[in-house]
């Protein structure tokens, strides 16, 4: 018995807006094999729909379902909307807080004593006590963003996926996405193939800023590129007005402790 494809009268339901999209429904009868009835309808609906019907506009076909209604009968809906098609990008952002301990200050903008008495000085180190120094825990703006890309099959071969693993976790050595050198680390991608065939990946990149001429007690000229650790080192004074014991930043280090890596080779 040939499986027949039949449009129903309640056809052809049209959404307008930023993201029309159609919704053709059907009849389908003569088979109980749902892969079968997805064959049929596939074959009976068109690839693409010109909603307006003038030939500005072609929605290409995004999903296709069936779904039993009875004894060899079942019900078969297709919808067609903007899909991105190969060569599409897309994009998406966050800004969260990332938790880290700040050592230093930017400025001491008060301190106090008794009456008659002077606070002795803390050369910008914060929460200073007898075994060191404590600090402050701080939020810090971490932007993070997405781009998702569209791949003919060609492209996305075993070396190139190969090529992705390994800059993980890297820093960009060269300008990327109007970002300076040092800011922006690769923190990783996933993909899908599609069923047109080309490959869905999304990068996941997130960007701290870079640092110059930044000064720290009387240590100035320090230079940090976003993803390069700073820390410092220390020890312990006499303060020259109060007598008090107090610790001084001695020494700056800038660590790099991410490889920097070649972003042009994402082929975005």
């Amino acid at each position: 018995m040939p499986v027949e494809v039949v449009e129903k009268f309640e056809s052809r339901q049209v959404t307008t807006g930023q993201s029309p999209a159609v919704e053709l429904r059907y009849v389908i009868r003569g088979t109980n094999d749902d892969a079968e009835a997805r064959t049929a309808l596939v074959e009976a609906s068109p690839i693409t729909y010109d909603p307006w019907g003038g030939g500005l506009l072609f929605l290409p076909r995004d999903t296709v379902t069936v779904q039993p209604v009875g004894d060899l009968l079942w019900e078969g809906i297709v919808r067609y909307g903007p899909v991105p098609q190969t060569g599409d990008v897309t994009a998406t952002f966050d800004i969260t807080g990332e938790t880290y301990r700040r050592l230093h200050t930017i400025q001491t903008v008060g301190s106090y004593a008794p009456a008659g008495q002077t606070a002795p000085a803390t050369h910008g180190l914060i929460g200073q006590t007898p075994d060191g120094v404590e600090g402050v825990e701080l939020q810090a703006a971490v932007y993070n963003f997405t781009e998702t890309h569209y791949f003919a099959d060609a492209v996305v071969t075993e070396e190139y996926r190969k090529t992705l693993a390994d800059l993980f976790d890297h820093v960009n050595q060269a300008p990327f996405r109007g970002f300076p050198a040092g800011e922006v680390v690769f923190a990783g991608a996933t993909g899908q193939q599609r069923a047109s065939g080309d490959w869905q990946i999304t990068f996941h990149f997130s960007r701290h800023p870079n640092v110059t001429g930044q000064t720290i007690d009387e240590i100035s000229g320090i230079d940090k590129k976003g993803w390069e650790y700073l820390w410092l080192r220390h020890k312990t004074v006499k303060d020259d007005v109060t007598g008090w014991p107090a610790e001084k930043p001695i020494a700056v280090y800038v660590e790099k402790v991410r490889e920097t890596g070649d972003f042009s080779t994402m082929l975005i």
